[in-house]
């Protein structure tokens, strides 16, 4: 449910009210549900709670992301981004710490809303995305914002923005069909679905098998946590040197290589197996990690925000699916879902060496862009 409530908030309040409302609704439903499912009397309230906390968790990520992104200059525009989710490793490394001293789960739950009530405070400080405010033919107000902007920074407006602004305005409305109506929006739309679907299986499933995999659930927790920030900075080494293509490909090869050694790897051995498990967690937190901003740059301005939120909703499919194929098959053989997860991490390698190069590349503006890359 958690999942289903994220895509229903992520494809319909963040394209239609945009990225500043969708942001402070999310942290509102964040904050009051985390503090009403720290006190929930029964099973079914933190159902109904966790349910809610759906709602507001993925949609909060992915709304300030896109804000993100569409806000800061284009020469900083792959750094800012990669760093902001190093903050999601931050808070996996220290969850576990956490955990650790506030052994009752309530509690816990209230340290860990708490600093949503503080985020409400950026709504009075963070703008509307000037990109989204185009899109919607709301000029007047994305100037306004754009010039404060130039003033902060201490620039200066060119003469030719006002007739980009007016030209901006009347851009194309997208729709579902602009995503698969031509072959390579289509291929490029199956193949980064399928990815964010296996990123999602994969991530969330090697989180999942610490669990029952024995050992100490905080160690090996925050160790595998621990090995997430490595995957940004050779994230950030590597994507303007070699290109997006080839370590998006690459670490999700080596993602679905370590799962399926691992599988193999004795029990008695647990240290060896830890290690093989935490080099498939960097490889899937690469492939993660890349998968968001590719996403971004394989779809025109006008249909951009719809692709990637459809596209992302994958994720959330594979969110459902994760827990069930985690516990079902472990039940046949322990070490039977990280065959699975390999599998489809190795798949997911290959298909991505389909997409074009998007190094150097300009962002595309028309479908044409997409279709005919050499015109």
């Amino acid at each position: 449910m958690n999942h289903v409530s994220r895509l229903i908030l992520n494809l319909f309040i963040k394209l239609r009210f945009g990225r500043k409302i969708s942001f402070l609704v999310s942290n509102i439903l964040n904050a009051v549900a985390g503090i009403i499912l720290a006190v929930a009397p029964n099973y079914i309230s933190v159902l109904v709670m966790r349910t809610i906390l759906g709602l507001g968790v993925k949609g909060n990520w992915m709304t300030a992301y896109v804000l993100l992104t569409e806000i800061v200059g284009v020469e900083y525009r792959r750094t800012v981004g990669i760093l902001f989710q190093m903050f999601f490793s931050v808070g996996v490394l220290i969850l576990p710490l956490l955990a650790y001293f506030i052994t009752d789960w309530r509690w816990l739950q209230v340290v860990i809303t708490a600093p949503y009530i503080f985020f409400l405070v950026y709504y009075w400080f963070v703008p509307e995305s000037p990109r989204w405010l185009l899109s919607q033919n709301r000029s007047a107000q994305a100037q306004e914002i754009t010039e404060a902007m130039a003033k902060e920074n201490k620039k200066k407006l060119s003469s030719d923005f006002e007739t980009l602004i007016s030209d901006e305005g009347d851009s194309t409305s997208a729709s579902l069909l602009d995503l698969i109506r031509t072959p390579n929006m289509r291929k490029h739309t199956l193949i980064l679905m399928f990815n964010w679907f296996t990123s999602a299986v994969v991530y969330q499933g090697l989180i999942m098998q610490v669990g029952i995999a024995g050992g100490n659930v905080y160690i090996d927790f925050f160790i595998s946590g621990l090995v997430e920030f490595p995957a940004a900075f050779l994230i950030l080494f590597t994507i303007e040197r070699v290109g997006r293509r080839l370590p998006f490909a690459i670490s999700n090869i080596v993602a679905g290589a370590s799962c399926i050694i691992a599988a193999f790897i004795p029990e008695n051995i647990h240290w060896l197996k830890m290690v093989v498990a935490c080099i498939g967690r960097l490889g899937i937190t690469m492939a993660f990690e890349l998968l968001v901003f590719v996403n971004t740059e394989l779809y025109p301005t006008f249909v951009r925000n719809l692709g990637v939120s459809v596209c992302s909703s994958l994720c959330d499919v594979g969110g459902i699916i994760s827990p069930f194929m985690l516990y079902r098959l472990a039940a046949i053989w322990l070490e039977l879902p990280l065959i699975i997860f390999g599998a489809v991490a190795l798949i997911a390698g290959g298909l991505v060496l389909l997409l074009p190069e998007t190094r150097g590349v300009p962002l595309p503006e028309t479908i044409d862009d997409i279709e005919f890359p050499n015109q």
